[in-house]
């Protein structure tokens, strides 16, 4: 039986909802189009633009340390200054302080556009910290993108709240839509006072999750939603995930690997549950690209992440050093910098209409790893990259497809052999790797591997087409 409703999901009902899942066409149909409003609202938030996110940064404020679920991939009480996983954080903070971070980091780094909150715990199991650090920042800081990322527990309560301080992006967290799958994910949630577990708390969290969603497309709240992909536990069963949030009203899903090591000391972690491997991962994207639009850029970050993504400069703005700054917020100054973004993002929309305009046929497509500090463009040294982007190229169109997170080769002397062997193997199905500036070892393993090293420094677009011609006539 339901905790909330009193209905009884009957195995009927899961097997009509595998059958819709199956019969939608996700192998094979055309990737839905963002409506061209929504793509406004979205133009300068890296999170939920693939485009925006070459351009633009964000922020993460940990301002809400409690929560109201179990998750078996989650432990919040690990923290690395190298960890890039979702719940870490080095320092909590108040309203208060988060307010006066924010202002630094909107004067030091103008391109930062967002600030979301979005942890350790759950935004809105800390209603009072998160609603309070939207106060301060919109009050000061009007241009400032505001969001958060909840597990949905708690959500349905406060959507009219945070309609009403104009958070315009909401993320939700949905591993299942089915409490057996859940069982296997969530040990426990706590509702109301009282501690739920087994297949009555995923039912209760599915539903006000369910909830929750149809309220924030109701209120016009853009909503993305991220899952965990599970290998053995939720893999075949998001194709069905995917299939419910788009009838709720979500615009975007994200589908992540699991991050499971022992050392994290999770549950899935302690019990030797793997992650899905980058092909897998892609695998199970392209069957639910043709459902509704996909996010491909996710990096998972910390509650306390700052900068681009792919990039972390948390460490440059800890509690000790922020509150020493002043903060030098300009509403002028932002705005010529995003004026000067939108120029760069102009021309490379106009490369790409002059392209498409010549009606080249498209050939066989191709992956190329990138190493990039962000911009749309090639310039990140092979030996720096701690992540590669990875693109599809056919010719005619340089589509961004994923990203590899690899240790990255220069460290000093130590171990660089073994971290170059495991480089090219993230990388290994590529039939190149672009970066502006590869040193002659490198350049040798990677030929031998049969991952052809490109240097240059110039918009990726540009590089991996010209890649794609000498490609085609090696052949």
């Amino acid at each position: 039986m339901s905790p909330t409703t009193g209905t009884t999901i009957t195995p009927e009902s899961k097997t009509k909802a595998k059958k819709s899942s199956k019969g939608c066409g996700c192998s094979s149909t055309t990737p839905q189009q963002i409506d061209p409003k929504i793509q406004e609202r979205i133009e300068k938030h890296p999170c939920y633009s693939e485009e925006a996110h070459h351009h633009y940064a964000r922020m993460h404020v940990a301002v809400a340390p409690a929560c109201n679920i179990q998750c078996n991939y989650c432990n919040r009480k690990y923290d690395c200054a190298n960890e890039s996983r979702p719940g870490v954080v080095s320092e909590l903070l108040t309203p208060e302080e988060a307010a006066h971070k924010a202002l630094v980091i909107a004067g030091k780094i103008p391109q930062m556009t967002v600030l979301g909150i979005a942890g350790p715990g759950d935004p809105l199991a800390n209603p009072k910290q998160t609603f309070r650090t939207f106060e301060l920042v919109a009050d000061k800081a009007p241009d400032i993108k505001l969001c958060l990322s909840t597990n949905g527990l708690m959500l349905p309560d406060h959507v009219d709240k945070i309609k009403e301080l104009n958070v315009d992006h909401v993320t939700i967290t949905i591993n299942m839509v089915d409490p057996k799958v859940g069982s296997k994910i969530y040990p426990w949630v706590r509702y109301q006072r009282k501690r739920w577990k087994g297949e009555e708390a995923a039912q209760l969290l599915h539903e006000r999750q369910m909830e929750g969603l149809q309220a924030l497309q109701e209120a016009d709240i853009l909503c993305k939603v991220n899952s965990v992909m599970i290998p053995g536990i939720n893999d075949e069963h998001l194709v069905e995930v995917d299939e419910a949030i788009r009838s709720k009203g979500a615009f975007l899903h994200n589908i992540m690997p699991l991050i499971s090591a022992p050392e994290h000391g999770t549950y899935f972690g302690l019990t030797g549950q793997r992650g899905p491997t980058p092909k897998e991962l892609k695998a199970l994207q392209d069957s639910c690209s043709g459902n509704m639009k996909m996010m491909r850029h996710c990096r998972q970050c910390r509650a306390d992440a700052v900068g681009l993504l792919g990039e972390d400069r948390s460490q440059e703005f800890t509690k000790e050093k922020f509150l020493e700054m002043t903060p030098e917020y300009n509403l002028e100054k932002r705005q010529e910098v995003h004026a000067g973004i939108k120029q760069i993002k102009d021309a490379m929309k106009a490369a790409k209409a002059e392209r498409a305009a010549k009606k080249k046929p498209r050939g066989e497509k191709i992956l190329v790893a990138v190493a990039t500090k962000g911009g749309g463009i090639v310039n990140q040294h092979f030996g720096h990259a701690k992540e590669f982007q990875i693109f599809e190229v056919d010719g005619v169109e340089v589509k961004f497809v994923g990203h590899r997170k690899v240790d990255h080769y220069c460290q000093g002397g130590y171990g660089e052999e073994a971290t170059l062997d495991n480089i090219i193997g993230a990388i290994s199905d590529c039939k190149a790797v672009l970066a502006s500036k590869i040193g002659d070892c490198p350049q040798g393993m990677l030929k031998e591997a049969g991952v052809e090293p490109v240097q240059g420094y110039e918009t990726i677009d540009k590089i991996a087409l010209k890649y794609y011609e000498q490609f085609k006539q090696q052949k």
